[in-house]
């Protein structure tokens, strides 16, 4: 696995729990380090143990050593970043590149090199292209391998996938990749061989598609508070007809993380690149980022009007629960424009405060409790639906808080409840 971030550590260490022998591949350091120390720099329920036993058994390594890996290896998985390049909304794949040029250098024998990061469709040509360049003598294929791992459930998704796609031009890969993926043939997973081309397109297609769901209910919210119409009774009767069906049709802040807004940026930019019309996607991308904006502006509706000196308590912080991952989260939209207008935000994560530290305004508070963090409030913002969160004592939120402005904006209370218990209750779509 060349990269030991979220992609390549999960994939790596599900591989070795597949019986396969894995070795993780960082320029980091101090990352490679930690993780020989059985020290997991990322937060995914049920990685450490998954990890901590595959490196005890010996089929799961660490190293910043490329070409004794490399020279190892019967399949190499690229799994790099592939951020949102500065300016144009473009995958960046300078990463996928160098790592390409790297393992040129050090093939031996028959080699499989698989695009694990979500990448554009043609990038597989241009790493074969690069691979041969390097080395002209070098016996290898080039697959297409894209990841469908949701944080915080990413174990579950690799053990049990809805499917697994492969990308390939010849047999021996093929062949090759459905032996490392035999385990779960016991469980009947479905596994789709098909062009490098398409396999690319799946991945970006389908997180697309995903966002729309998002994007379409988070409009439909708006509507719903217009006629005073529920969005959750709407989500449902939308749900349960099977042709729609009902995930993804949760109204809140927008959507983030590292998949959806660099992918449909991404998938914008390559329509444009060829010519072909994206309506469609780049509506879904305005209409996020007008959510996060709309937000901002019901946070401060519920202020009666401005923020300025207002102590704001705030639960979650990370675009979803069970990770630890700032990527793109709502809550950076949304806090900064509120701490610039004067309000004092005091924040509370589970697992996510170090991570957002740097990437905060520098005056926001962060308490290592909840109700620390409710203490003296004006308004309480739940921003992430963390279990933590979902629980909380009403009557004890509201004696601590000195305000009474509670903006759900996960919409896990119930208006009746909150508002029978004191609060102004402000919610999304309701």
């Amino acid at each position: 696995m060349i990269g030991a971030g979220y992609v390549g550590l999960v994939s790596g260490a599900c591989f070795s729990e597949f019986g396969a022998n894995v070795v993780c591949v960082d320029l980091n350091q101090e990352r490679i380090a930690a993780l020989e120390a059985g020290k997991i720099p990322i937060y995914e329920p049920g990685l450490t143990t998954l990890v901590t036993r595959n490196r005890e058994s010996g089929r799961l390594k660490f190293t910043t050593d490329l070409a004794s890996a490399v020279g190892e290896a019967d399949l190499i998985f690229i799994a790099v970043g592939t951020p949102t390049r500065r300016g144009d909304g473009h995958a960046d794949l300078g990463y996928v590149y160098a790592a390409a040029k790297d393992i040129a250098a050090h093939l031996s024998g028959y080699t499989v090199i698989v695009d694990k990061s979500t990448v554009p469709v043609g990038t597989a040509a241009q790493v074969k292209r690069i691979i041969a360049e390097n080395n002209p003598e070098a016996d290898f294929d080039v697959a297409s391998n894209p990841e469908f791992l949701r944080e915080g459930a990413a174990i579950g998704d690799f053990m049990r996938p809805d499917r697994v796609v492969l990308g390939v031009e010849s047999e021996r890969a093929e062949r090759l990749l459905r032996e490392l993926y035999r385990p779960l043939n016991l469980i009947e997973a479905p596994i789709m061989v098909t062009d490098l081309e398409s396999a690319e397109l799946i991945k970006y297609a389908a997180n697309a598609f995903l966002a729309t769901k998002i994007s379409f209910i988070n409009e439909i919210s708006q509507l719903c508070e217009a006629v005073g119409a529920d969005v959750h009774a709407v989500a449902k009767g939308m749900g349960l007809d099977g042709r729609i069906g009902k995930k993804f049709l949760h109204a809140g802040p927008g959507y983030g993380g590292s998949c959806f807004p660099k992918d449909t940026l991404a998938l914008v930019r390559t329509a444009q690149e060829y010519g072909v019309s994206s309506r469609i996607v780049e509506a879904v991308v305005e209409v996020n980022a007008a959510q996060k904006a709309r937000m901002v502006k019901k946070i401060r509706h519920a202020l009666g009007g401005s923020e300025a000196g207002k102590r704001i308590a705030v639960l979650g912080l990370t675009f979803k629960p069970e990770t630890d991952d700032m990527r793109d989260a709502p809550s950076l939209s949304i806090l900064p424009p509120l701490v610039d207008k004067g309000a004092h935000i005091v924040a509370h994560d589970p697992q996510g405060m170090h991570e957002a530290k740097p990437l905060l305004p520098e005056s926001v508070e962060y308490a290592s409790d909840i109700y620390a963090a409710i203490k003296d409030a004006d308004a309480l913002v739940l921003m992430t639906e963390w279990n933590a969160y979902r629980g909380l004592s009403l009557s004890r939120v509201r004696s601590m808080m000195r305000g009474n402005a509670f903006i759900d904006l996960r919409n896990v209370y119930e208006p009746e409840s909150m508002k029978a218990a004191g609060f102004n209750y402000t919610c999304v779509g309701r």
